[in-house]
């Protein structure tokens, strides 16, 4: 009787072992999938946006040979020092000259299938160099639109063919653009760039940093090492985290209402965006602060007290040093999402057409993320590959940024 009862209960116990080996094993592989979906979806991700975005490094370049001994263009070192250099030699026909050899170089269809700012970066070189008025030079110019889709089997079957024989001919490569990460916004798709709005994200960051860090900091401080545990206190707590879940449009609405109001000659500023930005941002460095101050050990609080430091002393010689790791962190994370945002900015007037990069905080100028927004509701192909490369760059620009926060917080971690 008794060796049944317990074949029995060994058979059931063993059962259940099996089940809960089983289960374990399920759990391993559904995590495990989600971990392959995760970085097949990150993969496709990057995949497609490098794929797309590579082209958009590159532009479509005619080599054209312009002998300027022969132009009929004079000018000498003193007039090309002048700031209107670029008009002087346009007045000379710098332009028809650039046509006349395009035309020479590459056929009757020549002056057509340069982009037609083509001669500016021919003025931009004379300047630069003056002999250059006396030589046969061979420059790689800029090719139209049109040409630079059939360079890439699209756009018109026409301009399919010519790129095809001008290709075979040597006259038109694809080479990397340097110009596009010097250059500002544009309407040809061949002349745009993105350092216009480049140095507009950098500024707007600079300025959300110096509002929202100190204030952010010094808010968690308060609220974790000498705010009473009352009423008061309490709704201040909820109020900051529930302005952590507020959509970002919301603070836009804000910033269009208050600070447009109170500048309204700095629309569309990094000044303005940095600003709402910093309204975004700062709840949430509040509560990384908090949670990088809890974490500090309470003996640290008490052996600094023990030896005679003031309640003052304990938090920015002990306190804060232990916990600016975590500040940092949560600070570049939240830096690095404020960096991505596009709907507050679209708010308060972000989006304009900007063709020079901005001179500085009460500039007009746009960011990253709008540009992007603006490219790719274009109509011209050209965007679509100029579009994807602003991508990459956003993602670079993310992915340094997170990585800094990394690096920051292995730096200054650490351990009891």
């Amino acid at each position: 009787m008794s060796n049944t009862i317990a074949r029995t209960r060994t058979d059931a116990f063993a059962k259940r072992l099996k089940k809960r080996y089983a289960a374990e094993r399920r759990f391993k592989l559904t995590g495990l999938a989600a971990i392959l979906t995760s970085v097949a979806v990150l993969i496709f991700l990057l995949g497609s946006m490098t794929y797309n975005g590579l082209g958009g490094f590159q532009r479509a370049e005619l080599t054209v040979e312009i002998d300027f001994s022969e132009s009929g263009i004079a000018a000498n070192e003193q007039t090309l020092s002048q700031a209107n250099a670029t008009q002087m030699l346009e007045a000379q026909g710098l332009r028809e000259v650039v046509s006349f050899y395009a035309e020479m170089s590459l056929g009757a269809e020549g002056a057509d299938e340069l982009n037609g700012e083509a001669w500016r970066e021919v003025a931009a070189a004379i300047i630069e160099e003056p002999e250059i008025l006396r030589e046969l030079r061979t420059f790689s110019l800029p090719a139209s639109a049109d040409l630079a889709a059939g360079l890439n089997d699209e756009g018109l079957p026409e301009m399919q063919v010519q790129a095809d024989r001008l290709e075979a001919e040597g006259k038109l490569s694809k080479n990397f653009d340097l110009g596009f990460l010097a250059r500002s916004d544009a309407t040809d798709p061949q002349k745009v760039g993105i350092w216009g709005a480049l140095k507009g994200s950098i500024l707007t960051m600079i300025v959300t940093l110096l509002l929202a860090f100190p204030i952010g900091v010094l808010a968690a401080l308060y609220l974790e090492e000498y705010a009473p545990k009352n009423r008061w206190t309490d709704i201040i707590e909820v109020s900051i985290n529930n302005l952590a879940a507020v959509p970002s449009i919301i603070f836009g609405l804000l910033g269009l209402a208050v600070f447009l109001t109170m500048f309204p000659n700095f629309r569309s500023a990094p000044l303005i965006g940095g600003m709402t930005l910093a309204l975004m941002t700062m709840p949430v460095i509040v509560i990384s602060g908090r949670n990088a101050i809890k974490a500090v050990p309470p003996s640290i609080r008490d052996g600094a007290l023990a030896i005679g430091a003031s309640p003052v002393q304990v938090v920015f010689h002990h306190v804060l040093p232990l916990a600016l790791p975590g500040i940092l962190t949560g600070t570049i994370i939240r830096m690095a999402r404020a960096l991505g945002e596009t709907a507050p900015l679209l708010m308060i007037g972000m989006r304009a057409f900007v063709a020079t990069p901005p001179d500085g905080f009460t500039s007009p100028a746009t960011v990253l993320p709008v540009q992007i927004f603006l490219w790719s509701d274009e109509i011209d192909r050209g965007f679509v590959e100029r579009t994807s490369a602003a991508i990459i760059v956003l993602l670079l620009f993310l992915l340094l940024m997170n990585g800094l926060a990394i690096y920051l917080r292995n730096k200054f971690e650490k351990t009891w």
